[in-house]
């Protein structure tokens, strides 16, 4: 069983800064792409980043130049660094992994989400 948990959401206001994690752990046998997404009320669920494990980006065009997003294979772990954050950017953000699992074939694996809410 494959768990995804993201961590580092709050409030925070106008111009400033948070920094969310993923991580992911179970039996995959290879951690391949690893994206944020992030849904407002009332909006769809929309990409902010994603990151191969080759580190290649991606970004939405709504967050360059404010968002960095970062990962660590050794640890299994992606990092979206938010700087310069709106309240537009209220949404709850949310990690999907894509895993290589015995024997083979690939798995999709979304988190629970986390909040972030900045006020203007």
């Amino acid at each position: 069983q494959v768990h995804v948990v993201e961590s580092g959401g709050g409030l925070v206001q106008a111009g400033g800064s948070l920094r969310l994690s993923c991580a992911a752990s179970g039996g995959f046998v290879s951690l391949n792409y690893m994206g944020w997404y992030r849904q407002a009320p009332g909006k769809q669920r929309e990409l902010v980043a994603d990151i191969t494990r080759g580190g290649i980006t991606n970004y939405a065009d709504s967050v360059k130049g404010r968002f960095t997003i970062s990962r660590d294979n050794a640890k299994n772990v992606a990092y979206l660094q938010m700087n310069s954050l709106k309240p537009e950017d209220t949404a709850v953000y949310s990690c999907n992994v894509r895993t290589t699992m015995a024997p083979p074939y690939y798995a999709d694996y979304w988190g629970q989400g986390t909040q972030v809410t900045v006020s203007s």
